[in-house]
């Protein structure tokens, strides 16, 4: 079996041209400071082999923003799965054809005693998106438009020590060559769910004013970029609110011409005052009937929008689906 997944890998990549392919993005900073961090990636196919080089990429950082090695190969695996072979059996073999390399002591090879946390979250997102933009030059109906990017980590616990609620909230899909990006989903590597809203009120002290996807945050393309979501919770006791998030400066960006994705938003109302924009990673203590809101990013469009069916364009714009660029 793994000699059989090694030739179906190996024959797989081998499809693809070979060259070298580059690319780079950026984290928006590590929670201590708001610098943006960048990752560089490129990626070498050679024959039957892809070689990932995160040589480039910045140090490895104060806050928790840092990726083990072995969750920055995962996304990597992750992505040269998607433009392969799906189907091939995940094994030794499989991932046998591919290296990834990054310099010791960097943001995708920590060393101890580095904190991690968000690498495995946030970063696995950014170096997921570095790695298809990459090789969206050798394989351009494969590779998707930028999706969300982010997990929007929300926690809130009580500040007696009553209850803890932690939740990652969905976004747009970027869109692909042949299909429209999907509406509200987590992107990338992650395997979490939506939470119900019935479920988080009959256990929490946190009531739902708004969940809804986000008119006009998908990238149009000839193929639109998935919408964002917005979620409103009030607050019913005194808490402590921590936000680990990303996108919240920098676009979900299009692919083959398409138009970029709906940056998000984190928002914290205080009872009589106005709502406020908040950072995009954060801890705050808020008194109860604080209002949270967590606005998602779009994905980006896939391809020329002036390629899209007319029907289509008029049906996105009156469901108001895409609204032209969304770079703001």
């Amino acid at each position: 079996m793994i000699d059989y997944s090694r030739e179906r890998m190996q024959n797989s990549i081998s499809d693809l041209p070979d060259g070298t392919y580059r690319a780079s993005d950026v984290l928006e900073g590590d929670g201590v400071t708001d610098a943006d961090i960048e990752i560089q990636a490129a990626v070498t196919i050679d024959g039957a082999t892809i070689t990932v080089d995160f040589a480039g990429t910045a140090g490895q950082v104060a806050g928790n923003c840092n990726a083990p090695l072995s969750v920055a190969t995962s996304a990597v695996y992750f992505v040269i799965r998607c433009i392969t072979d799906p189907e091939i059996p995940p094994n030794h073999g499989c991932y046998e054809p591919v290296t990834v390399d990054a310099p010791a002591g960097s943001l995708l090879n920590p060393e101890p005693p580095a904190a991690v946390v968000g690498g495995n979250v946030e970063t696995s997102q950014r170096v997921t998106d570095v790695v298809f933009l990459a090789l969206a030059e050798a394989a351009p109906d494969r590779v998707p438009a930028q999706g969300q990017g982010t997990m929007n980590n929300l926690i809130i616990g009580g500040r007696g020590g009553d209850f803890a609620y932690y939740e990652t909230i969905g976004g747009g899909f970027g869109g692909r060559a042949s299909a429209d990006g999907m509406d509200g989903v987590q992107v990338g590597m992650t395997n979490t769910l939506n939470t119900p809203v019935e479920a988080l009120e009959a256990e929490y002290p946190l009531r739902v004013e708004r969940y809804a996807l986000r008119s006009g945050s998908g990238g149009d393309g000839t193929h639109r970029g998935g919408l964002g979501l917005e979620r409103r919770l009030r607050v019913q006791q005194d808490a402590t609110v921590s936000l680990l998030t990303e996108r919240r400066r920098h676009a979900p960006q299009g692919v083959d011409g398409g138009e970029p994705g709906a940056t998000g938003e984190n928002l914290l109302q205080l009872p009589g005052e106005d709502e406020a924009s908040v950072a995009a990673k954060t801890t705050v203590d808020v008194p109860a009937d604080t209002v949270v809101t967590v606005r998602t990013p779009g994905g980006g469009g896939h391809g020329d929008p002036t390629e899209r069916d007319p029907e289509d364009q008029q049906r996105d714009r009156t469901d108001g689906k895409v609204n032209g660029s969304n770079t703001e």
